[in-house]
């Protein structure tokens, strides 16, 4: 049964596959991210496709992305929190607390802002309820070499999952988290082109579809957490 979502990180990677999924499946999906280009292509003119540009950190801009949707659509049944950001590989004495700054920003306070907003959406809706997936990482469970600013960041989603599950119990919201691992995005498959000791990854559409699993749960049912990763990546024994 088709439905409604909202994607942030809408414009390329994981949320690009995520739009094109849904929409093939007939949902209503609203794309957010600060490229409006990017997210038209990521639409390709699909009829249900609602272009939302806008910058997750910016709490009004968020409300009112998410305002412009549940107005078109009566309702919200999902968000997936999606837009992310990473930083330089870098030693903590290495990395700017500026950079460190911007990736809590996106990752931490843009998360939360959506996810703020898609509650009151939820909450105030009839019948009452919905669905939250945050997108996590692997980091969120172990570190690579010089990634502070990302681990803390994808731990601290963590518990906005958590939290989010908890506080949305008595509101029939539920809140989710998926964990990737080496998803082959065209930007990773670039990054490793040529790199003999490159991670082996999973195809983005297998993302997609793991995300749609979630989403389309039965009522009064929740995947917490999902780990989805490469059969061979070197996660387990690690750290």
């Amino acid at each position: 049964m088709a439905g409604s979502i909202i994607i942030t990180g809408a414009g390329s990677g994981i949320g690009r596959a995520c739009v094109q999924h849904f929409l093939a499946q007939g949902w209503d999906v609203g794309l957010i991210g600060r490229n409006a280009a990017a997210l038209e292509d990521s639409a390709q003119g699909q009829g249900q496709a609602l272009i939302l540009p806008c910058d997750v950190t910016d709490d009004h801009a968020v409300d009112a992305a998410f305002a412009q949707a549940v107005m078109q659509w009566g309702r919200l049944d999902v968000l997936f929190n999606n837009a992310g950001q990473a930083a330089p590989i870098a030693d903590p004495d290495r990395l700017s607390a500026q950079v460190f700054r911007d990736v809590i920003a996106v990752n931490v306070t843009g998360m939360f802002l959506c996810a703020r907003a898609a509650f009151a959406a939820m909450r105030a809706q009839s019948p009452q309820g919905g669905r939250i997936i945050n997108n996590g990482s692997v980091a969120a469970h172990v570190p690579r070499p010089g990634s502070v600013a990302y681990t803390t960041s994808k731990h601290a989603v963590t518990g906005l999952t958590r939290s989010l599950s908890l506080d949305g119990r008595g509101l029939n919201i539920a809140c989710g988290q998926i964990d990737i691992g080496n998803a082959g995005t065209e930007l990773l498959r670039q990054a490793s082109a040529g790199n003999p000791e490159a991670e082996p990854m999973i195809d983005v559409q297998t993302v997609a579809e793991a995300v749609w699993h979630m989403a389309t749960l039965p009522q009064g049912a929740n995947m917490q957490f999902m780990t989805l990763m490469a059969t061979q990546m070197p996660f387990i024994g690690r750290g």
